[in-house]
């Protein structure tokens, strides 16, 4: 079954010559040969503000770039979260970015049922890559992912988004060509099945 496919990349930098990059458009190229409809945000192309005050994320109205980009999670079945591990959680452009897009009365709704909040974003999945400078499993086991755990059940999960998977792709800057093919396939195997 086909599905309509949201990528967003969080890499703040535009240049787009990142392995993160590569490992999206692996992503892209194998979920358009599995006849899925694809579409790509990059956040550091948009230009929106920091949010800086409760007001300005409960009250305020989002730009215009951020409702564009909600019109397109609004038509998604499924989102693919691309960004590199700094300093140990998502770049503060990702994260400005998900402040905005993710807001009450896009995302979820303070009216909810016994004081929790309502899940405006349901029926659809996820799956978050991150890319890093240490082993996947370190960051998974020592580090404890609390990056991605915070992303998932804090930000998605509250939203209605379930289930999200995830990919970590460790040890980025000593790969070889060999292990970097490997992982571009996997990838673009993931994008073939929607997944």
């Amino acid at each position: 079954m086909s599905k309509r496919i949201l990528i967003i990349q969080g890499h703040p930098d535009p240049q787009k010559n990142h392995y993160g990059n590569a490992l999206a458009d692996a992503y892209i190229k194998g979920a358009q040969a599995g006849g899925h409809e694809v579409e790509l945000v990059s956040v550091a192309d948009l230009e929106f503000p920091f949010l800086r005050t409760d007001k300005d994320f409960n009250d305020g109205e989002a730009p215009e770039s951020i409702r564009k980009v909600q019109d397109k999670i609004s038509a998604a079945d499924h989102l693919v979260l691309f960004y590199p591990l700094w300093m140990g959680t998502m770049p503060a452009l990702l994260k400005a970015f998900i402040e905005q897009t993710l807001r009450p009365g896009f995302a979820f709704s303070y009216e909810g049922i016994n004081g929790w909040p309502r899940k405006l974003l349901k029926g659809k999945s996820a799956r978050v890559v991150i890319t890093m400078g240490m082993p996947g499993f370190i960051y998974r086991w020592f580090y404890c992912a609390h990056s991605l755990k915070n992303l998932k059940r804090n930000i998605l999960a509250a939203s209605g988004i379930s289930p999200v998977r995830h990919t970590l792709v460790g040890m980025v800057e000593g790969m070889s060509k060999t292990q970097r093919k490997k992982w571009l396939n996997k990838l673009e195997d993931l994008g073939k099945n929607g997944g």
